[in-house]
């Protein structure tokens, strides 16, 4: 019966220790996220959201012996500074409410999602946005 007892408390101890360490992690990275989620934001809009869950390499063994497909979604932004990039993970915003042409804020240095943007979020950024090359050619003749 002490044995038992030992060990459950033993137990007990290293849960209590493992809620520690995992409220100290999620806090931690809460503060990440307050801290890349900050104003200003770089402008972007979504190109496309591409399903890269085909692989079947790929696939997570459940404990009965079946496979789960695992859904990743990854996305071609467009910056309005004329960058084109591709993201395997999107970010903060879930897949579903995204759908290409949506106007979101991404962060600066790594390009992370961050918010979808209502579409009249700044008229300005459509108005520059440069949807194809321009086919004019301009000569100009100086006497």
């Amino acid at each position: 019966y002490q044995r038992r007892v030992r060990v459950l408390s033993s137990s007990s101890k290293r849960a209590r220790e493992e809620l520690r360490r995992v409220k100290e992690e999620v806090e931690l990275n809460n503060k990440r996220i307050k801290q890349n989620n900050r104003l200003p934001y770089l402008v972007a809009n979504i190109g496309e959201i591409l399903d890269m869950g085909d692989d079947d390499e790929d696939d997570e063994e459940l404990e009965v012996g079946r496979k789960k497909k695992k859904n990743t979604k990854s996305a071609v932004i467009k910056t309005t500074s004329r960058q084109t990039i591709f993201l395997p993970v999107i970010g903060l915003v879930d897949a579903e409410e995204l759908k290409p042409d949506d106007l979101v804020g991404v962060n600066r240095d790594t390009y992370l999602v961050l918010d979808k943007l209502p579409e009249e979020y700044d008229s300005r950024v459509k108005a520059m946005e440069v949807d194809e090359k321009p086919t004019e050619k301009y000569i100009f003749f100086f006497f």
